[in-house]
């Protein structure tokens, strides 16, 4: 199986930590240069002192942008590309605050929406003529098995996640006689921030405690546990690779088996 991305860029957003992080680490594993893209410059910093180098001249680097910042996310991606082509591209980014749909207010969609599907956008538009320039790319987007089974208390994240799956298989049609994918990977229960997020949330609306709510989380999961994120991030750094080339506009979930549709 050809998983060698030796002459490969990849450029990873969110990566100060989680999914994010751990896809970086991944990349890197199979020899990809990898650039990871937050917020933070301090947390990028040491993300790209621990990730490793499997052979002379790999080279790691990181990009400090918001994703909310459509001018600012431009400037420092293009600063980026100015110094080589990306041929991998993971779109990732924390959930929005959770809460019935009903209740949220224009302006939370209106964030998440930037956030999520016009930073992606944003993104594509410029790293895929570099991909076509090479007749090969990739872009994984991270986003939630809410794509296909919507999750009760996340409306604002469910309406987003759908629109951005739609938008991921309308490209993945654009864009697949360039040698480019696009795919999406459904993450189930994780060990990260946001699951901690999504506790808490649970805990303060039912006054129930945590253990109480893990359980009944975990009691619909066949594996009956979370995730690691490095498990997530073992099936993006897969469809990243030349052996998924001809995986195409498919939204993998990585649940444990928790969903119940096929």
């Amino acid at each position: 199986m050809d998983l060698n991305l030796y002459d490969r860029h990849a450029l990873v957003c969110g990566a100060s930590e989680g999914i994010g992080r751990a896809a970086a680490h991944e990349l890197a594993l199979l020899g990809a240069h990898v650039t990871v893209l937050a917020r933070r410059k301090d947390k990028l910093e040491e993300v790209v002192a621990q990730l490793p180098r499997m052979r002379a001249g790999q080279q790691h680097t990181a990009v400090v942008a918001d994703l909310a910042d459509p001018a600012g996310l431009r400037a420092a991606v293009e600063a980026e590309l100015a110094k080589h082509p990306i041929h991998i591209l993971i779109n990732n980014a924390g959930g929005p605050p959770g809460g019935r749909a009903i209740e949220a207010d224009a302006a939370a969609y209106l964030d998440a929406f930037q956030r999520h599907l016009l930073a992606n956008q944003l993104l594509a538009q410029l790293l895929t003529p570099g991909m076509r320039a090479a007749q090969w790319g990739r872009i994984v987007n991270v986003i939630s098995t809410s794509v296909k089974e919507p999750i009760a208390n996340l409306g604002v994240s469910n309406t987003i996640r759908g629109a951005v799956a739609s938008w991921a298989k309308t490209l993945s049609r654009e864009l697949g006689g360039d040698g480019i994918t696009v795919n999406n990977v459904l993450p189930g229960y994780t060990r990260t921030s946001r699951l901690q997020q999504i506790l808490a949330d649970r805990t303060a609306a039912t006054g129930k405690d945590e253990a109480t709510i893990s359980a009944g989380m975990l009691a619909s999961v066949p594996a009956a546990r979370f995730a690691d994120a490095s498990e997530i991030a073992a099936a993006i750094a897969f469809l990243a690779s030349p052996a998924a080339g001809y995986i195409n506009g498919v939204s993998l979930a990585v649940d444990g088996g928790r969903m119940q549709s096929i």
